[in-house]
């Protein structure tokens, strides 16, 4: 007699991260593939669903094929970058934006830009290429991905620059709880 089974919450688990595999593969038609690094909790199942809602274009760039879990790229070269299930970042004094409702710690490095939401875990990451993304373009692009990132739950809020400023003096950071 054949075993009876039913699908237990880790398959479905699997299965959302297999869908959105899929739909990764089916969105980037014949762009060449992106390599790109796995963040540590890349499985984690909250990135499966992130992966499923982003977008298939970011401004200018379309998304194409990467050789990593959890983890998109937009334009040939990569312009955009996103891993997802990167360590949370804690309190800093890099600067914290919030466009379309997600904070994103943003710190300057000398040839991109790396956004980190801020307050979910797992966090995302983006990385900028300054050679191909405006100072100005940047905001969009926030944007643009906000709306997948906002499908993990935020634990914790960014301070407004003003009130970070005045906690200053106490040595609050300015994304802190």
């Amino acid at each position: 007699m054949p075993e009876k089974f039913s699908l237990k919450p880790a398959t479905h688990r699997r299965a959302a991260v297999y869908a959105a595999s899929a739909a990764l593969l089916g969105l980037t038609g014949c762009a060449s593939t992106s390599s790109v690094e796995p963040a540590p909790e890349a499985h984690h199942p909250d990135c499966a669903e992130v992966m499923l809602t982003l977008p298939e274009q970011v401004g200018e760039y379309e998304q194409r094929r990467t050789t990593s879990q959890a983890t998109a790229a937009w334009g040939d070269p990569a312009a955009v970058v996103l891993r997802c299930g990167v360590e949370p970042i804690g309190p800093t004094e890099h600067p914290c934006v919030s466009p379309a409702g997600v904070d994103w710690v943003w710190i300057e490095h000398e040839d991109h830009s790396q956004l980190i939401s801020f307050g979910r875990e797992p966090s995302v990451e983006l990385l900028l290429d300054q050679d191909y993304i405006s100072e100005s373009s940047m905001m969009d692009v926030q944007a643009a991905l906000s709306g997948p990132v906002q499908e993990i739950e935020q634990v914790r809020e960014c301070l407004p620059i003003d009130q970070a400023e005045a906690l200053g003096a106490e040595g609050a950071d300015s994304a802190s709880e």
